[in-house]
């Protein structure tokens, strides 16, 4: 029997998408999009998904809900909650580049940190989806900048993201606010109690649940490593990885604010092109980040898991964990920044004797391989 991935005409996508599709390098789909599509056009009922970042959720959501959307009713029938400004910047963007030659749809994205009167003005235009931020939406709301009633359908993307950023009052309010919508789609990483009271309070008992085999959670084409190294040589170690990767360009993660400023200084004095995205900072300087980061005029990035969230940069060859992180979800979050588009990426973890251990439990559960780097070579 073959095994091959269906194509996305044949999960029901409309030829004028695919041609979308394929100028973004969007060609085969993912396992997640396999999964979900084909249930959300037939079915369109409530559902629960497992996903993590970088394996193609937005597509698989994105493009069931564009072709749920009637153009010719100028009111807002989707509705897509994202737990971070960068995340809903990045699903409106590609919500719209899927579009490019549909019917004409209007997309607004809202989202803490941006202009709110300017929003508001956006807002009195036509409007189809909206994709926002909890806290902002609900803003907009008391604003009656923007009404729920007409949401037919509701997306919750990174639900777990949500409830640990502390959002589980805005979402009750939300979802009791877009109660004639006709179904709830949750795409969550993980499955914590929290999540699994949400779906009770929202959800019908008989929601379509996709679960993705562990052996598909994480993206199988990032490389997994460790390296013994004691913490006080952890700059050093880093400092030579990075002036052997030419012009290779990557992500290094730190578990506190304090160790991600103080490394990315200690990078800086050895020359190298580096800033830091801690969670501290205004979202101005944010920003200013993120831009130079992504027009390739910062080479590499420190960074924070809470300050990460939400951010997709195309093109990192590699991820280091300055130290490894508490929870394995943000592992996976971690790594997940490597390897987008089909490329292959590195990952990895610079841990001390006694965390052997640790690197044992996350093969275990993530069920990936990791190998020992025993000395610094160029990639």
């Amino acid at each position: 029997m073959s095994t091959a991935s269906p194509t996305f005409k044949e999960l029901g996508i409309p030829a004028e998408m695919i041609r979308g599709l394929e100028e973004l390098g969007i060609v085969t789909p993912t396992k997640v999009q396999s999964k979900v599509i084909p249930f959300l056009l037939k079915d369109g009922g409530d559902l629960i998904a497992q996903a993590q970042t970088g394996t193609g959720k937005t597509a698989a959501f994105g493009l069931p809900l564009l072709m749920k959307i009637d153009p010719k009713l100028k009111e807002i029938q989707g509705l897509v909650i994202a737990p971070t400004r960068e995340l809903a910047k990045q699903i409106g963007k590609q919500l719209f580049r899927f579009t490019k030659y549909t019917e004409k749809m209007f997309v607004e994205v809202v989202s803490g940190g941006d202009n709110l009167d300017r929003q508001v003005l956006a807002l009195r235009r036509p409007t189809h989806i909206v994709v926002a931020t909890p806290g902002r939406l609900i803003d907009l709301i008391v604003r009656k900048a923007l009404t729920l009633d007409s949401v037919r359908h509701l997306v919750l993307d990174e639900a777990d993201e949500m409830l640990t950023m502390g959002f589980k009052v805005e979402l009750s309010k939300i979802l009791s606010l877009a109660s004639n919508r006709r179904s709830t789609w949750l795409f969550s990483a993980t499955f914590p109690e929290a999540i699994q009271q949400l779906i009770k309070g929202c959800m019908s008992p008989q929601a379509h649940s996709i679960q993705i085999d562990q052996s598909h959670v994480v993206n199988r084409d990032i490389e997994h490593r460790f390296a013994l190294c004691k913490r006080e040589h952890k700059t050093e170690f880093i400092a030579d990885f990075l002036q052997r990767q030419k012009e290779k360009r990557g992500l290094i993660f730190c578990r506190t604010r304090e160790g991600a400023i103080t490394l990315c200084r200690e990078l800086i004095a050895l020359g190298l092109s580096v800033d830091v995205l801690q969670g501290d900072l205004m979202q101005k300087e944010r920003d200013k980040v993120m831009r130079a980061f992504k027009k390739e005029r910062i080479q590499f990035m420190v960074a924070t898991d809470v300050a990460a969230r939400g951010i997709d940069v195309a093109g990192l060859s590699f991820v280091i964990h300055h130290q490894l992180p508490d929870q394995i979800q943000y592992y996976t979050h971690r790594a997940g920044r490597t390897a987008r588009a089909g490329n292959k990426g590195l990952s990895l973890a610079l841990i001390e004797a006694n965390e052997k251990r640790d690197i044992a439990v996350l093969e275990a559960k993530l069920r990936v391989t990791f190998t020992e780097q025993r000395e610094q070579r160029a990639r």
